[in-house]
């Protein structure tokens, strides 16, 4: 049996409060080797990053930023390049049909290490109106003030 760690190094956590997420897909990164380097320090960020489905049906992770490798010298990358992601040509289509008829949009929601993998995982997501996200402001505030006073109720 194969058992492959899995290391999260950051997930994205504007998307999960902009977007609803209605499915995950991991997908496979194609970088250079300083890109990998900087993504293990963990300097990287989503930013405003989203993923497109490009002419030739690739799918394209568009204004992910990744900090220049600090001992790269002359082969560094360049930071916000757009990088493609492997993922199955059916599962591009499938996702194209998705986005295309329902309105939805893909982001990246988490960057994880699999083995000695870079992966990321692609979330298909509708967006929240702003009456979505008051309420999870207020379910968030909730749930942190009744974990405060419960921890109270115990110390007593």
């Amino acid at each position: 049996m194969n058992t492959e760690t899995v290391k999260i190094l950051q997930s994205n956590k504007k998307a999960y409060f902009n977007y609803e997420i209605i499915e995950n897909i991991e997908a496979g990164v194609s970088l250079s080797g300083t890109e990998v380097k900087s993504l293990r320090q963990g300097k990287f960020s989503f930013g405003d990053s989203y993923i497109k489905i490009d002419n030739n049906g690739e799918l394209m992770l568009v204004s992910f930023t990744i900090q220049r490798y600090d001992k790269g010298s002359l082969f560094n990358h360049q930071p916000d390049r757009t990088r493609r992601l492997l993922v199955h040509r059916q599962e591009i289509k499938r996702l194209r049909r998705k986005v295309e008829e329902k309105g939805l949009t893909l982001v990246p929601t988490k960057v994880y290490l699999k083995g000695n993998l870079v992966k990321v995982q692609v979330s298909l997501a509708r967006g929240k109106n702003v009456q979505d996200k008051k309420q999870a402001i207020k379910e968030r505030d909730l749930t942190r003030q009744a974990n405060r006073e419960a921890k109270e109720y115990k110390f007593r």
